[in-house]
């Protein structure tokens, strides 16, 4: 994993991805790896100046090979380095001792081997940082600049084309074997790909952070097995967002043999798929399921900015066709307004429609609707009722009609100030293969889709991004890496559960107040507290040994006089030493029982990977019942804590109750501001709050440091 090495500020790539000068330390021509990069680099155009670097050889690919990188004329830009583990930390030292900004370290064998490849590569991130050079790997397939002429990978079929999308993967082979050629056969091209390897240096982030301040980037895709530093991941993600754009991510790790795979793979440790969901919704990354999916969205982003609103209009030469994308588009959180007034007119007038004297949205052009799409268009786009507009076709993708169709597509792009996606569903292999085929034509110059799907979900895509871009632009810029010295000095002890004392200061200390609370050491003076706080009381024990009191008969309610607190308090210890012989027990706590209020839980738990998380959901007795929750990443506002209320059914139960939302939210924030502060916060339940007209009540805590 990463060095410690801190970036306060971007890190200059332009050495890696577009270096004037490269020495290839290991170039051979009888190693497939070094010798397909050098092919590769010699002619897919890069015009820079190459040295390759090989002690064996005086010369090959027409020039001179020296002998190691000390000997090169100049001090390059960047070192790639492909010779045998045990050597390279010796490399990059040398070449960082020279002045060589950046080295691409494609030789594996390292911490995703075994014990001695994590010393090397421990040792190769100690060098990077000694000697200010910049690492990306190792274990790493290569990278690609096609705007620069710059491809340095072994595994890149043909010469990629020059694009405005960006791709970080922590797979190699599936950055340019898939990815890459998936794309490239669809006529969607990158502007950057990068493998990021085992990350000794330079991590996913530091990429994210690169093309998001490149404006030839339109959309950056990210797949990802794990995150070294997932905080500042979440802090470059969503100022890529809210600076305009798009970042599409597919996550691994849901599953137990996927996590197993990204640990052998690169040792990336993967968080929990519920931490992940939490932080992309807060940043604005849209999660995305597979490959193609993931470069049809991609696709749709590169080439149009997001629409004004989800309105969207459908056209399509199948009825059944049509009411399957309005379905789509409802379940995708699309508006299909119905088609009315002046448009509706204009279309029934247009002679080679058959519409049987009434149109709606989706607009049921029929087969005869696509010798006219043009025409269509313009009625459609004269409505001021959409912002977005699907055009389907459910016929051949292939005969003489399609070149017809396919003019009139691309005319319609031409025309369209919005959003247009076409989707094409008929055949799409010819009888004879020849020319281009008009499906072809069209997808060069504009987003195709064949399945109705992934129309819909593209179109939802870039719904999302402009609904993200805008929440975030409407809240300050913040940093998710908050400094030691903004935590509070907390006096709270570690490693253990803590006393119901402990944990009434520790949460006053965030201005949590909990339920009037007193402890009694014993039956007569539990009786006396009980009738000074008024009847009905709850008593319960207090006990660091004892985190789930009910479950030990350490819980009393109701409890309605004097007599019936010294029984209560007898039988609660009598329970409790009977089940936790050793427990330290403090004494009873007594407290008012609070008769009414909607029961909530708010809690804090901790991932590995993305640190802690704020939970919240219908508590008490309705855990069981609804087993729902939102997660919030602190810190977080009262009105991000109020959104996240609203995604769960406690939202509902707090409506029809009239109890007070807003207190709910405010007091979530505040368990934001306690898990982001308190470093040694391992977890913490609040169940239940009692939300009710007044406000709200924290009637049991459990706390646990580390």
């Amino acid at each position: 994993m990463a060095s410690d090495r801190e970036n306060p500020e971007r890190p200059d790539l332009d050495p890696l991805f577009a270096p004037e000068s490269v020495a290839v330390v290991g170039a051979s021509p009888d190693s497939w790896y070094s010798s397909q990069l050098m092919d590769n680099l010699l002619d897919y155009g890069y015009d820079g100046t190459v040295y390759p670097v090989n002690p064996s050889r005086d010369e090959a690919w027409d020039r001179t090979c020296y002998d190691t990188i000390a000997d090169v004329p100049e001090v390059v830009d960047l070192a790639v380095v492909s010779v045998p583990r045990e050597y390279v930390v010796d490399v990059v030292t040398a070449a960082g001792e020279m002045g060589v900004p950046a080295a691409l370290v494609i030789t594996a064998g390292f911490a995703e081997a075994d014990d001695e490849g994590a010393r090397l590569q421990a040792e190769l991130a100690e060098a990077a940082a000694e000697h200010d050079i910049r690492v990306c790997g190792p274990n790493c397939i290569g990278l690609a600049n096609a705007r620069e002429g710059t491809v340095l990978t072994s595994t890149c079929s043909r010469k990629p084309e020059p694009g405005n999308v960006g791709l970080v993967s922590h797979s190699g082979a599936l950055a340019f074997t898939t990815f890459f050629e998936r794309a490239a056969d669809e006529d969607l091209a990158f502007s950057h790909i990068v493998s990021t390897g085992n990350e000794a240096d330079l991590t996913l982030t530091d990429y994210v952070e690169y093309m998001a301040a490149d404006p030839a980037v339109d959309v950056i895709c990210a797949y990802v097995e794990g995150l070294d530093r997932p905080r500042r991941f979440m802090g470059a993600a969503e100022a890529a967002v809210r600076g305009g754009t798009p970042v599409l991510a597919v996550k691994i790790g849901g599953s137990a043999a996927a996590e197993s795979a990204a640990m052998s793979h690169t040792g990336s440790l993967v968080g929990t798929d519920e931490a992940w969901d939490a932080v992309c919704d807060r940043v604005g990354v849209q999660q995305v399921p597979d490959i193609p999916d993931l470069l049809g969205r991609a696709s749709a982003h590169a080439a149009f900015d997001p629409p004004s609103s989800n309105r969207v209009c459908v056209a399509s030469t199948s009825g059944g066709l049509a009411s399957l994308l309005a379905d789509m588009a409802s379940e995708r959180g699309l508006d299909v307004p119905p088609l009315e007034g002046e448009t509706e007119r204009r279309l029934l007038d247009m002679e080679g429609l058959l519409t049987f004297g009434e149109l709606h949205n989706p607009v049921d052009i029929r087969g005869y609707g696509a010798d006219h799409l043009p025409e269509i268009a313009d009625a459609l786009f004269a409505d001021d009722a959409y912002d977005a507009y699907v055009f389907a076709v459910g016929l051949s993708a292939v005969d003489e009609r399609a070149d017809d169709i396919a003019d009139d597509l691309l005319a319609v792009a031409d025309a369209a100030d919005d959003p247009v996606l076409f989707l094409w569903t008929g055949r799409k292999d010819p009888d004879e293969l020849g020319d281009l085929q008009p499906y072809e034509r069209v997808r060069e110059q504009v987003p195709l889709f064949y399945d109705p799907g992934r129309c819909m979900d593209a179109l939802a895509s870039l719904v999302e991004f402009g609904a993200n871009r805008d929440r975030l632009a409407d809240r300050p810029a913040r940093s998710y890496q908050r400094p030691e010295s903004d935590q509070r000095e907390l006096d709270v002890p570690t490693d253990r559960t803590l006393t119901w004392g402990e944990s009434a200061d520790l949460l006053s200390a965030f201005d949590v107040e909990t339920v009037e609370t007193r402890l009694a050491e014993g039956p007569d003076e539990a009786a006396t507290v009980a009738s000074d706080l008024g009847f009905p009381v709850v008593l319960k024990v207090d006990s660091a040994d004892v985190p789930h009191r009910s479950t030990v008969g350490g819980v009393r309610t109701d409890v309605r006089t004097a007599a019936d607190a010294r029984d209560a308090y007898e039988e609660i210890l009598s329970s409790v030493r009977e089940a936790v012989p050793d427990a330290e027990i403090e004494g009873v706590l007594i407290q008012p029982q609070v008769e009414d209020g909607v029961e909530a839980l708010t809690g804090v738990s901790t991932d590995p990977e993305f640190g802690p998380l704020v939970a919240v959901g219908p508590g008490g007795t309705l855990v069981e019942q609804f087993d729902e929750r939102a997660l919030l990443v602190p810190p977080f506002t009262a009105a991000e804590a109020a959104d996240a209320i609203a995604e769960t059914r406690l939202d509902a139960l707090l409506v029809q109750s009239d109890a007070d939302a807003t207190a709910l939210a405010e007091l979530l924030s505040r368990v934001g501001d306690l898990a982001a502060e308190c470093g040694s916060l391992d977890e913490l339940d609040l169940n239940p709050v009692l939300v009710r007209e007044s406000g709200v009540e924290v009637v049991d805590a459990l706390v646990r440091t580390r």
